[in-house]
């Protein structure tokens, strides 16, 4: 999901797609320790929709319009 794409969601909606991002996360995780996991970079991709959607949500915090 591309930065833009993030900004167009309403506050709950990022809520929601945050906790669907830790959820895959975590599931991501599990499959890596139990080697069940074939694409090694996919939590590292999900790492950064988290870290998008948290930026987005600070921004609308501080008020900040990009």
């Amino acid at each position: 999901m591309r930065i833009e794409e993030i900004r167009r969601l309403s506050d709950q909606d990022l809520s929601k797609e945050l906790d669907e991002a830790h959820r895959e996360l975590m599931n991501l995780r599990f499959g890596v320790a139990t080697r069940q996991l074939s694409n090694f970079h996919e939590p590292k991709v999900v790492k950064k929709r988290i870290a998008r959607i948290k930026t987005v949500q600070r921004e609308r915090e501080l008020g900040i319009v990009v």
